[in-house]
């Protein structure tokens, strides 16, 4: 197993045959900011998001776990007379026949070749509500691509501040999935739009059809029926400010994630805690035990993540450069790494 780290000065990755001991085989990519990365197990490829300052953005490609890297493929781009520009990749997510592409400004590029060239999903910029997508706090950026296992020419995007989008036809035709996601920073009157909304991410259940979960930029949701309709479900927590969610693979009915401050993004009382829901979002447990108190740290929304082993591994990396796992699905926590750059993604690949 191996744990993939992007940061703002790099990729550095971490190898463990038991979750518990985990070996630094050190920094690759060394200077620019890594925003995801992404194992291609049908190619044996692992896949960087590389945006760097100098030569753009671009998704480098390493078939000997980051030893050695490509410059990266064509045509992640879009038009020379286009009004907007892709200036960073935020999201990576191969499949057996296409790899996707989600990026800064919001849009979704895909490729057939491995990553070789990259074509943009016109579709999705072309839906009558993106004159209504602006940029979140981090940029206008589409940060979130989820497949769904039970309807293969489903895909979902999330993007800020746009909302979440959904597709039945492999990116032929979208629609937008934000029916009561409240969007708070709007006038009172206008806190429902059809888009817009700032989501922060959503992960989607591989054992229960139609169960996402989703961090907006205030609330915490979940979704029965694919996104048609939503379910506030974190009224009880400390903060439903946070970037990070994810849901137990094996127990549709559990998901995780890291409460923050609205401002200045770091953990309510300075207490960090991972909290852990088991009955679909009525209650939150926080679950801390092994992590720094009191501390002044946050979590961003690609820095949260699960392996898919029972019990489940936890994952996340902080914007102070830690990173933590835990073996026994957030019980106990330790800390894999510590004084890294600003941890943007943290990543869980398996051979």
């Amino acid at each position: 197993m191996y744990l993939l780290v992007g940061t703002a000065k790099g990729l550095f990755r971490y190898r463990s045959s038991d979750r518990t001991a985990w070996e630094a085989l050190g920094p690759v990519l060394g200077g620019d900011p890594i925003y995801t990365s992404a194992y291609d197990a049908t190619r044996g490829t692992l896949m960087a998001a590389v945006n760097s300052e100098f030569y753009g953005p671009s998704i480098r490609r390493s078939k000997d776990w980051g030893e050695t890297w490509d410059t990266g493929g064509s045509g992640l781009a879009y038009d020379a007379d286009d009004a907007e520009r892709v200036t960073r990749v935020w999201s990576i997510r191969p499949t057996a026949d296409v790899i996707y592409a989600g990026v800064e400004a919001s849009g979704l590029f895909r490729s057939f070749d491995g990553g070789d060239t990259w074509e943009e999903v016109r579709a999705l910029r072309q839906h009558p509500t993106h004159e209504q997508w602006g940029p979140g706090y981090g940029g206008k950026c589409l940060h979130t691509i989820a497949l769904d296992p039970h309807h293969p020419d489903w895909v979902y995007i999330a993007c800020s501040a746009g909302g979440a989008y959904r597709t039945k036809d492999r990116g032929e035709s979208w629609e937008p999935i934000n029916a009561g996601i409240r969007a708070d920073f709007m006038p009172e009157d206008q806190q429902y739009p059809e888009a817009g909304q700032c989501v922060h991410k959503l992960w989607v259940s591989p054992s229960q059809a139609g169960r996402i979960w989703l961090q907006n930029h205030g609330g915490v949701y979940r979704s029965d029926d694919g996104g048609d309709s939503w379910n506030e479900v974190g009224k009880s927590l400390p903060s439903d400010f946070g970037f990070s969610i994810v849901g137990d693979p094996h127990h549709p009915d559990r998901a995780y994630i890291i409460p923050l401050e609205g401002w200045p993004r770091w953990a309510p009382d300075n207490v960090l805690a991972v909290h852990r829901t088991d009955d679909s979002g009525k209650n939150w447990e926080p679950m801390h035990k092994g992590l720094p108190s009191p501390t002044y740290t946050g979590v961003l929304r690609d820095a949260l993540t699960a392996d898919s082993r029972d019990p489940l591994g936890i994952y996340f990396g902080t914007t102070s450069g830690s990173v933590y796992h835990s073996a026994d699905g957030g019980s106990t926590w330790n800390a894999v790494a510590r004084d890294l750059p600003r941890i943007y993604s943290v990543v869980v690949a398996e051979e």
